[in-house]
């Protein structure tokens, strides 16, 4: 299995600025989620940012780093201008894992590649989790996500999805923000407008599917801890690896 990881990573984050350099344990964010994908079977793995301060960081604990536009709007542009700038044809596969998630198993990155490898139809592939709370299927920070029969999505939304979803009837599936990308998709992607759904939802994913990309759903075969967006999360973080 062949694939390269992209970790985008900026600075600015409106709840915790400068994110990816805080530390955890005594390294930064950044560092600790760089271990885990160099773990898993990705061939190579980069960090592509605009900030120096992240490149200097990066840098001085080993990872291969590319200066990005500042004009990017996302993290899929981001990884999107590495991919031609290492010149990845069209078939190749980019995983995008977000700098903000410390303790992504590499058990997953390694998945959600494997599910778009065999998939040759597929354009994206990521993954989901059964939700087991109730209060999480009615949260709209939590993104949920319906597949059909074969895996492929058919909606994601901040809403309840399915309508009447329940924790107890375990119909309910909460999406995780990995992804992975054929190069080709990568590509038409950053050319596509956000649609108005996109915008609706504020999901950008749903870019994909308004314009007929298929994308695999899979569960995930190991539970993924939640990432980093408050202080409440890092300092769980912080716990967790402490116990490692």
């Amino acid at each position: 299995m062949s694939f390269t990881v992209i970790i985008p990573a900026r600075y600015s984050a409106q709840r915790l600025p400068g994110k990816p350099l805080l530390d955890i344990n005594g390294k930064p964010m950044l560092q600790h989620t760089y271990e885990r994908a160099c773990s898993s079977e990705a061939k190579n793995v980069y960090i592509a940012t605009d900030d120096d301060r992240i490149r200097r960081t990066a840098e001085n604990f080993g990872a291969k780093v590319f200066m990005t536009l500042h004009t990017h709007r996302s993290g899929t542009d981001r990884i999107q201008e590495v991919s031609q700038r290492l010149r990845l044809e069209d078939d190749e596969i980019v995983v995008n894992v977000q700098a903000d998630e410390p303790l992504i198993p590499s058990v997953a990155i390694n998945q959600v590649a494997k599910n778009l490898l065999n998939s040759e139809d597929v354009g994206i592939a990521t993954l989901c989790e059964i939700i087991s709370s109730q209060e999480e299927i009615e949260d709209c920070n939590a993104v949920k996500v319906v597949m059909d029969e074969r895996g492929h999505a058919l909606y994601f939304s901040r809403a309840t999805i399915p309508y009447q979803a329940s924790a107890s009837a375990k119909n309910s599936f909460r999406h995780i923000g990995i992804y992975a990308y054929r190069v080709k998709v990568l590509n038409k992607y950053v050319r596509w407008p956000p649609s108005e759904l996109e915008i609706s939802e504020k999901l950008e994913q749903l870019r994909a599917l308004y314009n007929g990309v298929k994308m695999h759903v899979d569960v995930a075969g190991v539970q993924i801890p939640a990432g980093v967006d408050t202080e409440k999360d890092l300092n769980a973080v912080r716990a967790l690896l402490s116990c490692e």
